[in-house]
């Protein structure tokens, strides 16, 4: 059985520039469906892991003004944020949406500025001092953040699952694409019922 003392629910940019309609990533989650399920799943997820033992950590994304920290890029996420304007800290766009909101006991990744929620961040300094061994993991977007974040947990040796149908990808094939063929490398998946009914157990 799982040890929820060591154990963390990772919540991957829950936040208002993907989930809310004027959010500017909202339309890339074109799987209307998928999103749906992902968010409902999430929401169950989240109010059971309020009630259990288990450590919830969330990783947003925030960036200053003129996105400084990203430097000068011709290519990546670090063109194309500067070039849409997204996740700009101290706005409705980078703040988390309800019910996945901060709690006063969660803590709150700082200094991210990657696609992994390790990406210079204090995470791994967090789950290495709280003797966190193994992540669960669910967000946004599937096939680019939170595989980022899956591969550098990996490598960090931490043990990984991924929430499958608490996480969407743009669409269909791109989900498929990951669950067939990426994770394996790195980790592991489960449905959000039955993770669930782990919390239950623990």
């Amino acid at each position: 059985m799982q040890n929820l003392q060591e154990s963390a629910l990772l919540l991957i940019e829950f936040q208002n520039e993907w989930l809310t309609r004027n959010g500017k990533l909202n339309h890339l989650l074109s799987d209307n469906n998928q999103l749906s399920i992902a968010l409902e799943k999430a929401k169950n997820v989240i109010e059971f892991a309020r009630k259990s033992t288990v450590n919830i950590v969330h990783s947003g994304l925030g960036f200053t003004k003129r996105y400084e920290e990203l430097g000068v890029a011709q290519y990546g996420l670090r063109a194309a944020i500067p070039l849409h304007q997204t996740f700009l800290e101290n706005t409705h766009a980078s703040q988390f949406t309800p019910p996945f909101n901060p709690q006063e006991n969660e803590f709150v990744v700082k200094g991210r500025i990657g696609s992994s929620a390790f990406s210079a961040s204090n995470l791994d300094s967090y789950l290495r001092n709280n003797h966190i061994k193994t992540l669960f993991i669910m967000g946004f977007a599937l096939h680019v953040c939170v595989e980022s974040t899956l591969r550098a947990a990996h490598d960090l040796g931490y043990e990984s699952i991924i929430i499958d149908d608490a996480s969407s990808a743009f669409n269909h094939e791109q989900k498929q694409y990951f669950l067939k063929n990426t994770i394996h490398h790195f980790g592991h998946s489960m449905k959000a019922d039955d993770f669930i009914n782990l919390l239950s157990k623990g």
